[in-house]
């Protein structure tokens, strides 16, 4: 069995993103923390998608998408309607009067200190997830704010389990409680899609 201490996974750094596509009748967005500048010439981007998520499949039929880059003032309630819900259940825009892109997809204007719109030139099947290869089409930046990362949404976004009232597993990840004396093994958190091993017993 292989020694993998998956908290030393958490030290790498992530920022926060709201990944938007469109599926031909409406807009849709999701949350991911993987997003990655490749090469520099040609400007190439890596989004990796779980293949769980709807988004996934807009963007490989559609082979294009935004990413907008949220700052560090985007309060929970982005996380949780762009992260906590399905787009193929959900109009996750409602409501929300978006900007356009030239290749006229959704950004999201507020909360955002830049966008990156991208083609997809190539997928990499990576088992849960797909892989995006990308070329940017456009880039423009839109707040001096600083962007959000994972560490300062985990500490400062992401409310705290009220601990003395839960009982039963917290997602390190995301926050949602699993309420039962025992997490199967192969449970799935419903918000994150991450696996058992990134919860932890409320003492």
């Amino acid at each position: 069995m292989a020694n993998i201490d998956n908290a030393a996974l958490f030290k790498i750094s992530y920022g926060l993103f709201v990944v938007t596509s469109n599926d031909g009748t409406r807009d849709n967005g999701l949350i991911v923390n993987t997003v990655s500048q490749i090469t520099d010439s040609p400007i190439r981007v890596a989004v990796a998608v779980n293949k769980k998520n709807y988004s996934h499949d807009v963007i490989r039929e559609t082979k294009k998408m935004n990413v907008c880059c949220l700052s560090i003032d985007a309060p929970f309630s982005v996380f949780e309607n762009f992260g906590f819900r399905s787009g193929r259940d959900a109009d996750k825009f409602e409501g929300i009067t978006p900007l356009r892109s030239e290749n006229g997809l959704a950004v999201l204007g507020e909360f955002t200190s830049g966008f990156i719109s991208l083609e997809v030139e190539s997928y990499v099947d990576i088992d849960t997830h797909g892989m995006f290869i990308c070329t940017v089409t456009e880039a423009k930046t839109l707040s001096d704010k600083e962007s959000m990362t994972y560490t300062y949404y985990q500490e400062n976004v992401k409310p705290k389990p009220e601990a003395k009232k839960a009982k039963g597993y917290v997602c390190k990840i995301c926050g949602y409680v699993y309420e039962g004396d025992t997490l199967p093994d192969d449970f799935i958190c419903p918000w994150c899609k991450h696996s058992a091993s990134d919860f932890e017993k409320i003492q």
